[in-house]
């Protein structure tokens, strides 16, 4: 009798741990950028603190404080177009991006005419991704047209940044005819400008990028002062551009301030995601826990906060994700 009973107990207990160790993972992908920027730590943080794999430590054990059953992957990709695409397709559940190739995909417009990526969602502003015009030390420019016949980084292609950056120098008379383009990531445009083969990069990011950290402590490197009617200019082309600013120190050697223009970076995900699964990865993007991992990771992270993470997007045209939503009506953020 004692053998019986102590076996239905092993079987009891075993038939009450089946539901934990049956639980299955939910995978959530997040397209970010090349390693050499921003969006690749950045995404690698929120994907961390949205996390919380099936047999994870509680949260108030120590543990992970993400989604139970969540473990989400930041994957590098090239950027903006290529995440908002992956999106729409479903080929990523979530995207980083910049704020103008977002609005311009959602909406179908540019160079996108016609084809709405009607499935895009945002969950939150990030930060202000400040356009770095790089040049070797000692360099300079007299102004945006003075690219022209030069040897000239554009962005990665499915970039947000070489959209907006091929509409600019357009209105400089800089184009694809006139200049060598050279379609590379952040990293790449960084070391072919060290060995001499690019005389100008461009690329959108938060300060401090990676690679260009490694080139302002090795070869040395220069930052494009946008003037005052180059930055109205620029808003006026790309609406999401706003003035901004780069401040001297960012970078080792660059001691002066930089004015620049800026997009915001946003996290978007697909209309097709759940909304109680994305007000649970929403709730868990603004807890103390990835308060401490934002703060403590890439410095773009302390920018990213509740009080603006809906900054901008009622002018953006793109809708919140529902799960989204609740959460914000809930935090007291959205009337």
């Amino acid at each position: 009798m004692k053998i019986t009973k102590t076996l239905m107990g092993i079987a009891l207990a075993g038939a009450l741990a089946m539901p934990a160790m049956a639980q299955e993972p939910t995978f959530f992908r997040i397209g970010t950028g090349g390693a050499g920027g921003t969006y690749f730590p950045i995404g690698g943080a929120i994907a961390n603190a949205i996390s919380a794999p099936p047999g994870a430590r509680a949260c108030d054990e120590g543990g992970q404080c993400g989604v139970p059953g969540l473990i989400a992957i930041a994957q590098s990709t090239n950027a903006s177009v290529q995440n908002n695409t992956a999106v729409q397709n479903g080929e990523l559940e979530a995207g980083m991006t910049g704020a103008a190739s977002l609005r311009a995909m959602y909406l179908g417009e540019g160079k996108f005419d016609g084809q709405p990526h009607e499935k895009l969602r945002v969950v939150a502003n990030l930060f202000p991704e400040d356009l770095h015009l790089v040049m070797p030390k000692g360099a300079t420019l007299d102004g945006l047209g003075d690219l022209a016949g030069k040897r000239v980084g554009i962005a990665q292609a499915g970039s947000g940044t070489q959209v907006a950056v091929l509409q600019i120098l357009e209105a400089y008379g800089v184009t694809r005819d006139n200049m060598e383009e050279a379609e590379l990531n952040n990293s790449q445009s960084a070391e072919q400008l060290a060995d001499g083969q690019l005389d100008a990069y461009f690329y959108a990011a938060g300060w401090p990028v990676a690679a260009m950290v490694q080139l302002s402590t090795t070869k040395g490197m220069e930052l494009y002062r946008f003037t005052d009617d180059e930055m109205k200019k620029v808003n006026e082309i790309v609406p999401s551009y706003i003035p901004s600013m780069i401040p001297s120190g960012a970078y080792e050697g660059i001691d002066y301030d930089v004015p620049t223009p800026a997009v915001s970076a946003m996290f978007v995900v697909s209309a097709d995601q759940p909304e109680e699964l994305i007000y649970e990865i929403t709730k868990a993007l603004w807890n103390d826990n990835t308060r401490k991992l934002l703060d403590n990771g890439h410095a773009k992270g302390k920018q990213i906060t509740p009080d603006t993470a809906l900054a901008g997007v009622d002018a953006l045209g793109v809708p919140l994700h529902p799960g989204a939503e609740k959460f914000y009506r809930e935090a007291g953020l959205l009337k």
